[in-house]
């Protein structure tokens, strides 16, 4: 008969098992038999409860617990079942000893997340439990023993605090600029860090000695032997070698390598440490390393060493943000020096230049007015030529000068009260003659300023330099200078009824050097200061300067000066009005402009007829004076007509071919490279040769015109002797190769046959290809007999001819965007996956409704890589996933970082990379996985064409896209049970 005492121990699992197996009686409980009610029956709730439980029972406290428990006894299991409570845990009793006296007697506690030190596994042990200690009131209403339920709460308190270590180091670490100041900040709240990292060492790498030199160290005050200021690969120290190959290294056995030390937290020394290679971005070898002291109370698990690549990942952070930091203020100290010596260089240049040119325009104003050139009109053009260009070299030059010296600081600014009411009035008056005899009008409306403190140098050369522009882009209409006063500001705008800037332009108005491409305007010569010179003294008068345009309606610039003079220096203030002469400035603007006048006169454009033995040559030049020099060069030899730009030279040209074309590049409307494109392009003119002129000098600008197709390249100033032997040289070769056009006819369409039946070649040596054609032409042939006939079923051909042309169209698209990927080049840069695969599901959501499909997308990261190729990627897989599916299709997007540990295993990836793992799971009809490899090879389908769609092409492109990125792609699949795509793709920062 069995012991009713014995049933109340019954299941309760293995330690039910081992507590009815053991001999009690030699415990301080007693035979099983002897025990009281209370305590069989508290045992027997502990027994059949899965939450953790001891019962320490009597005056000896003797431990029983359950299944659920047994985990928290780590090694100390079978020995510690049956043994006193005070003796197994006395490593814990200076935290918990207190609470357990109260329990017993009679007062319960609870407890949580208390940190303890557990001799489980033969070392102090670092842990964290949450419990209670409840009396147990047996027979005689007394406490006979303690209920004591717990949760070990380690792991969740120790990636807590690990977590925050990261995330303060890493805001710490994150706003230095320079490797003293990561070294210095890291170390800075190491105090916080030291239970996780007792010491912290950091170390740069010299790869040309194998050498490492200390740079900080923390934490190994009492262990100098931990920190050698120099290392180099010997045994007893830290292990280089393996370091400058770039792993990460656990080194044990401290004290065996280093000898004796001490070292905080704890009594216990560390007996390991891991080292971390510093990477910097983009860089092949480690900077540094790091050596991170590992716990002598918590050993290494797989949670402790994602936390050590974590705190590697926020170094390498760090040292490349410091390392691109520093080459970007090289790069900016290298630029500013540049800049400083562009600067020193255009005042220089100027100074030299303005010499030679005085002596020039001196003696050609003496041959202008003698009578021997006015009464010669052949000779008084080219000194008046030679003369209107020397003086706007002299502006261009003066215009260079004044920029240098307000980008050098060195202007000579004096800035006295000004009537500028009429200053604005007469130097808008002086252009007024000029606006009129183009047609246009200028409106000035000035209002009553007549104290405002300006330089009235800098103010003429600000409303010349407006006046001019407006002048140069306002082809019909009016110009309007309106000068008011707002609040405290003088303001001027000026206004036109011109081509406008383009909206993209506007931010850039003002930055030097700039010009708008394709301006349509009186001419497309400027160097690209006047604007950029104007912000610049605007500036100079603590004011302001903003454009309004709108493309073919005009312009608005609005400039705001400030009234008074305490914004300005003081010593360069003068309170009376000094006269200056500025005759020259104002004259020098004037002349430009009706240069820009004359280059609306077109010299020869009526359609003559030519004589047989005179070739024709169009000259295209949107200088009037470059235009009439030509003119008198060829005139005698050539029938010579000229064109404005390369839109008014193609309207010549259609009305009358000539046999060459001389043209300028750079040109408004249209330029030189618009034109070349246009004669080349159309079969009727692309046999006329074109040279090009112009001011790019160098081999590389004559490299790039005839890359582009021109025939021959002369740069400006050019030899006329060589202009003429050119145009001579290649009006002979077109002749020629025009009169044997004849000849090659026949052996050209010899060409084209051998060609054709090359392409049918192609054609038929593709199935893919030569079947949709095949159905295109068999349908329409039908359609075609049906209406001779009578009866015409129209819809039903006519789809399967649709039908077909699509999936034509559709394979030569795929096969035209494997070919890219096989010989184009991309650049790197951040791309939110997450946006990618919303934008694909965006294109697919009329699909996506009417397979009724679901999709689900987590955790996508942000990489490096080629935007359009990352969205053909997930377009061609999500595609795959919602055509080749029998049910609704279920899809799952998720992705993460791959574990180093499961990283070595992947046949495929580098070890000095990191990767994401992205899959792509659906539940579609899958396939066998022996066809794993071949599902990637173009061509390749492993279902009938006329149960899916495709090419079998867009999987070939998915690898080649993900090859392009140094990743991998891989798949597992099992028939009807759907498929899984695996992409990786490098982490790169």
């Amino acid at each position: 008969m069995v012991d009713h005492r014995v049933q109340f121990l019954s299941g309760g699992g293995e330690m039910g098992a081992l507590i009815r197996s053991m001999d009690w009686s030699e415990t301080a409980l007693g035979p099983i038999e002897t025990w009281p009610q209370s305590l069989l029956t508290t045992v027997s709730l502990c027994l059949s409860s899965t939450f953790p439980i001891l019962i320490a029972w009597g005056p000896e406290t003797i431990q029983i617990y359950n299944d659920s428990y047994r985990p928290i006894c780590g090694a100390k299991h079978p020995a510690s079942m049956g043994q006193n409570f005070r003796i197994c845990w006395e490593t814990a009793l200076p935290v918990v000893g207190d609470a357990f006296t109260r329990g017993q007697e009679g007062e319960g506690t609870y407890i949580k997340d208390q940190r303890m030190f557990l001799d489980r596994y033969g070392y102090l042990e670092e842990s964290f439990m949450t419990f209670s200690f409840a009396p147990i009131r047996d027979e005689s209403g007394n406490v006979g023993g303690i209920f004591h339920p717990i949760t070990e709460t380690t792991d969740k308190m120790l990636s807590a605090r690990r977590t925050q270590v990261l995330r303060d180091l890493a805001a710490q670490i994150s706003k230095a600029q320079s490797v003293e100041e990561i070294c210095s900040m890291s170390v800075t709240n190491f105090p916080d860090y030291i239970t996780d990292l007792p010491f912290l060492l950091l170390y740069q790498l010299d790869h040309t000695k194998k050498e490492a030199t200390l740079l900080k160290a923390a934490g190994v005050e009492n262990a100098p032997l931990l920190a050698p200021a120099t290392i180099s690969d010997v045994p007893e120290s830290w292990p280089l070698g393996e370091v400058l190959e770039g792993r990460l290294r656990q080194v044990d056995e401290l004290v065996t390598r280093f000898g004796d030390f001490t070292c905080a937290p704890y009594p216990q020394v560390p007996q390991s440490a891991i080292l971390l290679p510093i990477q910097l971005s983009g860089q092949d070898t480690p900077f540094g390393f790091i050596v991170a002291g590992v716990s002598a109370c918590r050993a290494m698990d797989p949670a402790y060493l994602n936390f050590y690549e974590l705190l590697n990942n926020t170094f390498n952070t760090a040292f490349s943000n410091v390392y691109a930091y520093e080459q970007e203020q090289k790069r900016a100290a290298a630029l500013a020096e540049i800049d400083r010596s562009k600067t020193a260089f255009f005042s220089n240049v100027s100074h030299e230049f303005r010499t030679p040119l005085t002596l020039m325009l001196g003696p050609l104003d003496e041959i202008l007015q003698h009578p021997a050139v006015q009464n010669e009109p052949a000779l008084r053009d080219n000194f008046s030529s030679t003369h209107r260009n020397a003086q706007r070299l002299l502006k261009l030059v003066n215009n260079l000068l004044d920029f240098s010296r307000v980008e050098a600081g060195r202007v000579q600014a004096l800035y006295q009260p000004v009537n500028l009411s009429q200053l604005t009035s007469d130097l808008s008056s002086s252009f007024r003659s000029i606006i009129e005899r183009a047609g246009m009008q200028l409106n000035v409306q000035c209002g009553d300023l007549a104290q405002v403190y300006v330089d009235r140098e800098m103010w003429e050369k600000i409303v010349l330099n407006l006046l001019s522009n407006a002048f140069k882009y306002t082809l019909q209409g009016a110009i309007t200078v309106r000068l008011s006063r707002e609040g405290e500001h003088a303001v001027l705008q000026v206004e036109d009824t011109g081509t406008g800037i383009p909206a993209r332009e506007l931010p850039h108005m003002f930055e030097r050097f700039h010009r708008v491409e394709q301006a349509v305007g009186r001419t497309h010569e400027g160097s690209g200061i006047g604007l950029s010179l104007v912000h610049e003294l605007v500036q100079l008068h603590g004011g302001q300067i903003s454009v309004e345009s709108e493309l073919g309606k005009g312009s608005v610039f609005t400039i705001r000066i400030p009234f008074g003079k305490m914004h300005l220096p003081p010593e360069l203030v003068s309170t009376t009005e000094k006269h200056i002469d500025t005759t020259f400035l104002k004259g020098a603007f004037l002349r430009e402009a009706e240069g820009l006048l004359d280059n609306e006169a077109i010299a020869i454009d009526q359609v003559e007829e030519i004589p047989e033995n005179k070739h024709t040559v169009l000259v295209v030049d949107d200088n009037s004076d470059m235009r009439q020099y030509l003119v008198r060069l060829l005139e005698g030899k050539y029938i010579v007509k000229t064109a404005v730009n390369g839109q008014d030279a193609l309207e010549k040209i259609e009305q009358q071919k000539p046999d060459l074309v001389v043209s300028d590049i750079m040109m408004p409307v249209m330029d030189g490279k618009g034109l070349l494109h246009h004669l080349k392009s159309n079969p009727a003119t692309f046999y006329i040769p074109l040279i090009f002129l112009s001011a790019r000098a160098g081999d590389e600008a004559r490299v790039d015109g005839l890359e582009d197709g021109a025939d021959d390249y002369l740069v400006k100033p050019f030899s006329t002797k060589e202009l003429l032997a050119k145009i001579k040289a290649q009006i002979s070769v077109s002749r020629t190769l025009l009169q044997r056009t004849a000849d090659l006819k026949s052996a050209n369409e010899e060409l084209v046959r051998i060609n054709k039946e090359l392409m049918d070649f192609a054609f038929i040596a593709s199935h893919d290809l030569q079947e949709p054609l095949r159905k295109i032409q068999t349908f329409a042939h039908m359609l075609l007999d049906q209406q001779k006939d009578g009866y015409v079923d129209a819809d039903i051909y006519l789809h399967k001819v649709i039908t077909s042309a699509h999936r034509m169209s559709q394979l030569i698209a795929d096969l035209l965007a494997y070919s890219k990927l096989n010989r184009q080049s991309y650049s790197l840069e951040p791309v939110d996956l997450e946006e990618v695969v919303a934008h694909v599901i965006d294109d697919f959501e009329l699909l996506i409704q009417q397979r009724r499909a679901t999709i689900q997308v987590t955790g996508l990261p942000v990489i490096k890589a080629v935007p359009v190729q990352m969205n053909q990627l997930f377009y061609n897989l999500l595609g795959n996933s919602l055509k080749f599916s029998k049910k609704d299709p279920v899809i799952h997007i998720s992705a993460g970082l791959v574990p180093v540990q499961e990283q070595e295993s992947i046949s495929g990836l580098h070890s000095h990379l990191k990767y994401y793992e992205i899959k792509i799971k659906d539940n579609g009809i899958g396939f066998d996985q022996k066809y794993a490899e071949k599902v990637f090879t173009i061509f390749q389908r492993l279902v009938k064409g006329s149960e899916y769609e495709g090419t079998g092409i867009g999987l070939t492109i998915c690898r080649r896209i993900v090859e392009n990125h140094e990743g991998l792609i891989r798949v597992l699949a099992e028939p009807d049970n759907g498929s899984t795509f695996t992409v990786y793709l490098p982490v790169r920062s």
